[in-house]
């Protein structure tokens, strides 16, 4: 992987601020509970940091409800906690021009939205998912040939380096899976394409080299998957990428945590 360790550090310490609020209907008793605020980490996930919410506003629902799984949603959206929490915030604000910080999210204990999220019912369903979507990953730019041959314990200290926000130690294994196996390119680059407003995810095969033999760009890649979509601006981490840069580079140094790109097409 090419050495670009600023721009590794810099979206690993991307940060959202976030105000987390009680929906109004499932308030229980006289007093109305304070916003809890936080500041998240684009590259995490919503149930590895939201204890702290929980058990700020498990007191203020009614005691027969302070069991059942806390969800969270934007503007009547259910949020997935299987995205990164960057992404979400990317699908339902990039594209509105009245968006403001800190996000306004609505904390809910009742009514779960079972035909829209999945239920995670603790933190091993987190670490299940990520590293299905890493095994998936490297399957695609290797062939497998990488994360199936780790010792348990580096699969450990990827997942100990996202559930600690440690970066050394997540990378000191990361590294490995971002290495192209003949030197210059993965088999396949993993992408999840989303449009904006949408939490629907779209996946294709994609090669890093084109037809012509050259490296495949960003704009040709949204070109070949959305070809009625005029002058599309592509945004990841918050960034609108440029159209020239080659998504194989785009790979290894802008994929989130889970080895793939997550790209919001405008």
């Amino acid at each position: 992987m090419a050495n670009d360790t600023e721009i590794l550090h810099y979206l690993w310490n991307g940060k959202l601020p976030v105000c987390f609020q009680l929906d109004e209907q499932e308030i229980h008793g006289i007093q109305n509970p304070e916003p809890f605020y936080l500041m998240v980490p684009r590259m995490s996930y919503f149930p590895l940091v939201c204890d702290k919410v929980k058990k700020h506003f498990v007191k203020h629902v009614d005691p027969e409800k302070q069991e059942m799984e806390m969800w969270l949603e934007f503007k009547n959206i259910p949020l997935k906690w299987n995205n990164p929490i960057g992404v979400l915030y990317d699908l339902f604000t990039i594209d509105d021009k009245q968006a403001d910080l800190p996000w306004q999210i609505t904390v809910h204990f009742d009514n779960f939205p079972e035909d829209q999220i999945l239920r995670c019912s603790c933190r091993e369903s987190v670490e299940s998912n990520f590293m299905s979507a890493m095994k998936e990953a490297d399957m695609l730019k290797h062939r497998s040939q990488v994360f199936s041959t780790m010792q348990r314990h580096q699969h450990n200290q990827l997942w100990t380096g996202l559930l600690n926000d440690k970066f050394d130690q997540f990378w000191s294994e990361n590294k490995k899976l971002m290495e192209p196996s003949d030197g210059s390119y993965f088999k396949h680059i993993p992408v999840h394409f989303y449009r904006s407003g949408s939490s629907v995810m779209t996946q294709t095969l994609v090669k890093p080299v084109s037809e012509d033999g050259n490296h495949m760009t960003l704009g040709e890649l949204i070109k070949l998957n959305y070809p009625s979509v005029d002058n599309p601006k592509i945004f990841t981490h918050g960034i609108c990428i440029p159209h020239e840069t080659p998504v194989q580079w785009m790979s290894e140094h802008m994929s989130y945590l889970d080895n793939f790109l997550h790209l919001v097409v405008i």
